[in-house]
């Protein structure tokens, strides 16, 4: 009976049937890809604000407490439309790999057979890609995740991301015309090319 009520708070209001939005999700949580964070003032935090590394035309900012939901964090563009949501990424209140089973059997009804294997081997990381178009020819990828390992780089238990891949192309392509002396763009130069050597010194590159 639990299970059930948790399915039903989490799954229900999953994705929005937008008939402008053909069959690619936008919205969970209350949170729609495309729209301005401006209108969601109250479910962020917006003293928690901060730019993401390596991104600088994205801003990252937490939400505040979600019924269904541990945590979020809502990912919008600083350049070609500032304010743009252009992704979501929550963490399910409920951690346990019989809701991930769930939730995947919901996604894969929705959204048909996952496009892309992201997962490890050893399935201590069990993650489902899907990679679609909406109706504007914007492409819109879900991440559906189960981890159950110690690496900080993962979220641990069940995670989901929800992103608009065209929309942060677009925000990087402006943030690279305004400032190319410090976008990737700049950085990828053609690396000059070395010999080994016998030489040199590898301990400098080995953690000890």
């Amino acid at each position: 009976m639990e299970r059930n009520f948790w399915l039903s708070l989490v799954v229900v209001p999953l994705f929005c049937a937008c008939p402008s939005y053909a069959d690619a999700p936008h919205k969970i949580a209350g949170f729609v890809l495309g729209a301005n964070i401006s209108q969601y003032d109250k479910l962020v935090r917006m003293d928690s604000a901060i730019p993401i590394r390596h991104m600088e035309y994205l801003t990252e900012v937490e939400t505040t407490k979600i019924l269904g939901f541990k945590n979020g964090y809502i990912s919008y563009g600083t350049c070609a439309q500032p304010g743009r949501i252009v992704k979501i990424k929550l963490k399910y209140a409920i951690p346990d790999s019989w809701f991930f089973e769930e939730l995947l059997k919901r996604f894969k009804k929705r959204l048909g057979e996952p496009s892309e294997w992201k997962g490890d081997p050893f399935r201590t990381l069990i993650a489902w890609k899907w990679s679609l178009k909406d109706a504007q020819k914007n492409n819109i990828t879900v991440i559906l995740q189960h981890y159950t390992g110690n690496d900080e780089e993962y979220t641990s238990g069940n995670s989901l991301k929800l992103a608009m891949t065209t929309a942060i192309d677009k925000e990087r392509q402006c943030y690279e015309m305004k400032e190319p002396e410090s976008s990737g763009a700049a950085r990828k130069q053609k690396p000059q090319k070395t010999t080994p050597s016998k030489e040199m010194d590898f301990s400098r590159f080995v953690p000890e």
